[in-house]
């Protein structure tokens, strides 16, 4: 199944997509209704349908309770990114958060900073996590995932190269685009062979095999949850290929008027333009 949160009559819903109609389940965040899918689809299949395009698709969860994302999770890219970040003992898994007001959805601009002309690019594969989890051993990984979806791990690099946290460098507003649906594992199969692509403008920048991760979705899910507990709604970023804009000569960074679209095969394609930061200040 397809899933995705939806603007419609200036109310957020949540739907099952099917071809190019929604049929609109309930009011308010996919993120509420994870725990029971089966009902959310019974409710679905008697509500009203409506025309894919008549509606604006948000991300699939509005906001994650928490945006987690893997670094140097790709071995041509570890080998790429020496310029701007540490790459020692990639056997470590090297994890980072994204801010919750990072998320973005399908279509929505990705903001070029004031502070920064540093932007690039990284197109992922994004897991929504289905229910709570605490110590999950990797055969029971893909228990608590309620899907997938496609995402990029914008990234300002000047920032990102200035804290060896990362934090700073990964989590500006509207940095963490994903969608535009998510979809159940049920869809997919085996993941590993997908092919993931990252495009700017249609030029193929980044192109992997979801199985040339260096550390497997599972033990990615076992890791974070020997720490602390994963939980529905929450967001994981899972690494991502060659190709981004710092690992060129000289760097490729995003500007204004540019497009990235991350294509992931089966899972669909995400495309976003790029836009000037507005005058985005506020207080209180």
């Amino acid at each position: 199944m397809r899933w995705a949160n939806f603007d419609h009559e200036d109310e957020l819903w949540c739907g099952l997509v099917e071809g190019e109609t929604v049929l609109a389940a309930a009011r308010g965040c996919l993120s509420q209704q994870l725990g029971d899918l089966p009902a959310l689809e019974k409710a679905a299949r008697a509500g009203k349908k409506l025309a894919l395009a008549d509606v604006k698709l948000r991300q699939p969860i509005i906001r994650p309770g928490k945006i987690l994302a893997i670094g140097l999770n790709y071995a041509a890219h570890v080998a790429e990114s020496v310029s701007f970040i540490s790459n020692d003992k990639p056997e470590v898994q090297k994890w980072f958060n994204k801010q919750s007001t990072a998320a973005n959805g399908p279509d929505a601009p990705i903001h070029v900073p004031k502070v920064s002309e540093q932007l690039d690019y990284e197109a992922e594969l994004v897991l929504v996590i289905g229910k709570h989890g605490r110590h999950v051993p990797k055969e029971k990984a893909f228990d608590i995932i309620a899907g997938v979806t496609c995402g990029c791990d914008c990234s300002v690099r000047d920032w990102q190269k200035a804290s060896p946290t990362m934090i700073m460098g990964k989590g500006f507003d509207t940095h963490a685009p994903f969608g535009p649906h998510l979809v159940t594992l049920d869809e997919l199969g085996d993941l590993g062979p997908l092919a993931i692509r990252g495009y700017v403008n249609d030029e193929l920048r980044q192109e992997a095999k979801l199985a040339d991760m260096v550390h497997r979705i599972e033990e990615q899910i076992a890791h974070l949850t020997a720490a602390f507990t994963l939980e529905p709604g929450d967001v994981i970023f899972t690494g991502t290929p060659a190709g981004v804009g710092a690992g060129h000569t000289p760097p490729k960074w995003l500007k204004p008027g540019d497009k990235v679209r991350v294509e992931i095969e089966k899972v669909g394609t995400l495309e976003n333009p790029v836009v000037a930061e507005p005058d985005t200040m506020r207080i209180g």
